[in-house]
C-alpha cells in the first residue's frame, strides 16, 4: 500500500499570487511557515520553521486568493516532487504541497488589530473548499 496525503498549519509568509497555465489551468502559489519549539540540550527554549511551497489548482486557487499574509491555515493535500533546468542549466528539485482542501483558522495579526466590527457587519472568513 502507498499513501501520499499531508496535513499543514502554519502562517502564510506572502499574499497569495495567482496566474494561469498556458493551458488555461489556473494556480495559485504562496509560501506557508510553520514553527515548532522546543527545548535545546542547553535547557533553552529554541525554536524552528520549516517552509513549505503550496500550490492550488482551479477552484481551490480560487479560494487561496482570498487569504492575506500572515493568515493562520489549514490545508490537506499531497506532497509533490519536481526537477526542472533553469537558464544557467544546473537541474534543480522542488518540493511542494498541491492543496485538495484549506481553509482560514486565525486571521492575520494585523486584521485582528482592526476595530472589531458588529456581528451584523461580519462576514464569513472560512474559505474552505474541499475536492
Amino acid at each position: 500500500m502507498q499513501k501520499n496525503r499531508i496535513e499543514l498549519a502554519g502562517y502564510l509568509a506572502a499574499r497569495v499570487e495567482l496566474r494561469f497555465l498556458p493551458s488555461g489551468t489556473k494556480v495559485a502559489n504562496v509560501r506557508l511557515g510553520e514553527t515548532y519549539r522546543f527545548t535545546g540540550s542547553d535547557g533553552k527554549q529554541q525554536s524552528h520553521t520549516n517552509w513549505h511551497n503550496l500550490v492550488f489548482y482551479n477552484e481551490v486557487a480560487d479560494v487561496a486568493a482570498t487569504y492575506e499574509q500572515g493568515e493562520n491555515i489549514y490545508v490537506e493535500g499531497t506532497l509533490q516532487q519536481r526537477k526542472f533546468t533553469p537558464a544557467d542549466g544546473v537541474t534543480r528539485t522542488v518540493h511542494e504541497i498541491h492543496v485538495k482542501a484549506c481553509h482560514v483558522i486565525a486571521a492575520s495579526r494585523m486584521d485582528r488589530e482592526t476595530p472589531a466590527i458588529t456581528e451584523s457587519e461580519a462576514i464569513p472568513h472560512d474559505h474552505s473548499w474541499p475536492v
